[in-house]
């Protein structure tokens, strides 16, 4: 009898009816507080409260091994793709002509009239265009059944998998009665400017490529091969747009985006229903007005003839439909010149390039100074110091430069080259291969100093309950640290001079600073922050290196020789490790009193886990959940790798197994199954 673990009933015994029941009560209800907290933005119940619902579904799926295809338990856990399939779309998703003035949309509006042979007003649609990726949702028996991205407007890719993680994006139509056979609901995906920040500011501190606007942000989260990742980003929808539909009929765009809203489809955050062209122009200007207000990118907004039956009329010209405009505000740029370049040196060590500029006016603003974002950027618009540039202020905030006025060069213009020592502290400047960011690998430089030592004192590293964000901040703007190295010559009388600090909380901060001399040194070197390595790379080299003065110029080959360490890292922890800065500074913690012992080490070498030093890779579905699978090889003293190498020992081969097997023998890499990846492990 086939069982699905300890207390599970039998999958050929039928699910109690009230236990159906009550799992399709939960899913409805928590799509509900979906939809109220991702498209209406007003819940009704408290996180808690959400997540005990959740939990409860979740156990009893588990339980009796019935799952809804709406569930919200299904919008992540999905194994990454090898690639995305291709989609054909059943209508083309066409791009729209662009009006640049008022006077385009009056002439705009003439055309539509002359080609229907009517002199009457007309009913159009007007909504904020949004600036992201475009997609198409395909339902099926009021079913998500498919979405993919618009590609060429005739075939585009299925991103289901992604799309599904987003959660304003409905996974079943809840509208008794009013529900398609099929439907191609079109929209955007997209994503705030505020959410937009926040991810490059990780990525920044990563050492990963920024992101160059929102637009490009949400379609590289969308088109990512784990959708884990996607749904880790915070990407919202807009809905606009009707392709084929079987089973129900609409008579206008203003009908359907009405049904939209019903059916719970998070819609633009205005949608005008106006007559005449005049009307057209007021709902235009009044999205002008507010668009500086959304919390997302908008560059314009769009014009639709209301009518579907007109729309057919019209039919379309080339790519362009006849019938929609879309109109572009005018861009708020300026010409001005780049007095000089300077290099900023970021908290993490990442060096930015920024153009300072003679003044110039633009939207309403003097604009002085503009990021260039990275040499990468320099290059592909060959800017230079003295160059005469066009400015904008994208999203009416933050200004760029859009491209250098080369007619107006005199030949006195010059290059700004990567800094080979950092601007901040002196030190070196390094770009790994294949890396956008430049950083400054200096241990004491200010610029990163803060950062550090949140760092260097989080739970995971050195672990100082009490030295947080703002006591950080304090002690630095205080000139009582400007490094790492400081906190162990603090003294209890500095602390009560200072705000925020009692005789309690002054003696428990110096004695958290006093247990953490007893340290490992996993967790030093972890703390230490040294680029590219996490708490695994960490252990890693403390099982490897017996004390830290083993790692005093070691080199970069010395490191690639340990299993699983890739030459990124090796790198990174060469690079470290023969600063002489670096070298006295850590003598300096070592005299201060640190004591660092290496249980890791020592371990190693007496108890050898049954996976240790092995790499795997999985492919198909296991008969439990991958990250469970990935978290039980770790444990052994495994690596789970995502893409299968030369270096993976073993492939985990489950049901619909993808390129990675194929791969895999190419290579002549071992596979197993999980039943003897189980036996492996000792625990078959």
């Amino acid at each position: 009898m086939l069982m699905h673990g300890k207390g599970r009933v039998p999958l050929s015994e039928r699910v109690p009816k009230e236990i159906k029941k009550e799992i399709e009560r939960l899913v409805k209800e928590l799509n509900y507080h979906c939809y109220r907290y991702y498209v209406l933005d007003s819940p009704v119940i408290s996180d808690e409260e959400y997540d005990r619902l959740y939990r409860h579904l979740k156990e009893l799926e588990e339980r009796y091994n019935y799952v809804l295809p709406d569930s919200p338990t299904q919008r992540v856990g999905a194994p990454p793709l090898d690639r995305f399939e291709k989609v054909r779309h059943t209508e083309p998703m066409l791009s729209l002509d662009n009006a640049l003035s008022y006077e385009e949309v009056v002439e705009f509006d003439r055309r539509v009239r002359r080609f229907l042979d009517t002199e009457e007003e007309l009913e159009y649609t007007v909504e904020p265009k949004y600036d992201g990726l475009a997609i198409e949702l395909t339902y099926r028996g009021g079913l998500l059944y498919r979405a993919s991205t618009r590609g060429d407007g005739y075939e585009g890719e299925d991103v289901t998998q992604n799309i599904r993680t987003i959660r304003s994006v409905p996974l079943k139509i809840e509208l008794a009665g009013r529900v398609p056979e099929e439907i191609d609901i079109r929209g955007e995906v997209y994503m705030d400017i505020e959410e937009f920040e926040a991810l490059n500011r990780e990525r920044e501190e990563k050492g990963e490529p920024l992101f160059a606007n929102p637009r490009n942000a949400a379609a590289g989260s969308v088109r990512q091969l784990d959708p884990s990742i996607t749904a880790s980003r915070k990407l919202h929808l807009a809905c606009y747009g009707i392709g084929a539909v079987k089973g129900m009929e609409f008579g206008s765009q203003w009908e359907f985006i009405m049904w939209l809203k019903e059916a719970r489809f998070p819609i633009p955050a205005i949608v005008r229903l106006r007559k005449g062209v005049r009307g057209v122009i007021e709902a235009i200007k009044e999205i002008e007005e507010k668009h500086t207000t959304f919390p997302f990118e908008t560059d314009g907004a769009v014009v639709k003839v209301n009518d579907f039956e007109l729309q057919r009329r019209l039919g379309v010209k080339t790519r362009e439909p006849r019938w929609a405009i879309a109109y572009k505000f005018p861009a708020h740029q300026g010409t001005t010149r780049i007095k000089e370049i300077i290099p900023s040196v970021g908290r993490t060590g990442v060096i930015t390039p920024v153009a300072v500029l003679e003044p110039v006016r633009i939207g309403g603003v003097t604009v002085s100074r503009s990021t260039l974002h990275n040499w990468d950027e320099i290059k592909r618009k060959d800017i230079r110091v003295g160059d005469t540039v066009v400015v904008e202020r994208a999203g009416d905030v933050i200004p760029h430069v859009v491209m250098v006025v080369k007619e107006k060069r005199t030949g006195k213009e010059r290059p700004f080259p990567i800094p080979e020592r950092c601007p901040v502290c002196g030190a070196r400047v390094v770009r790994e291969e294949g890396e956008v960011a430049a950083r400054c690998v200096g241990l004491n430089c200010p610029a990163q100093v803060q950062e550090r030592i949140r760092h260097f004192a989080s739970r995971g590293a050195m672990d100082i309950e009490g030295l947080g964000e703002k006591n950080v901040e304090l002690l630095y703007s205080r000139g009582l640290i400007r490094h790492f190295v400081d906190l162990y010559r603090l003294k209890k009388e500095d602390l009560l001079e200072l705000p925020r600090f009692a005789e309690k909380s002054a003696r428990n901060l110096i004695d958290a600073i006093e247990r953490s001399k007893e340290t490992t040194l996993a967790r030093f070197l972890y703390a230490l922050g040294i680029l590219h390595v996490g708490e695994y790379a960490a252990r890693l080299l403390a099982k490897n290196f017996r004390r830290l003065e083993d790692l005093y110029n070691v080199s970069p080959e010395r490191i690639v020789r340990i299993k699983q360490m890739g030459e990124k890292i090796a790198r990174s922890v060469a690079a470290f490790f023969n600063d002489p800065e670096n070298i006295k500074t850590l003598e300096t913690l070592k005299s201060l009193g640190l004591r660092i012992t290496n249980p890791d080490y020592e371990k190693g070498r007496k108890e050898r886990l049954p996976l240790e030093g092995l790499t795997f890779v999985i492919t198909g579905t296991l008969p439990r959940p991958r990250k469970e699978v990935e978290e039980l090889i770790e444990g052994l003293g495994g690596h789970a790798a995502s893409t299968v190498s030369r270096s993976t020992d073993y492939l985990v081969v489950g049901e619909g197994p993808g390129s990675k097997l194929q791969k895999a023998r190419a290579l002549g890499v071992k596979t197993v199954t999980y039943d003897e990846l189980l036996e492996m492990t000792g625990r078959g």
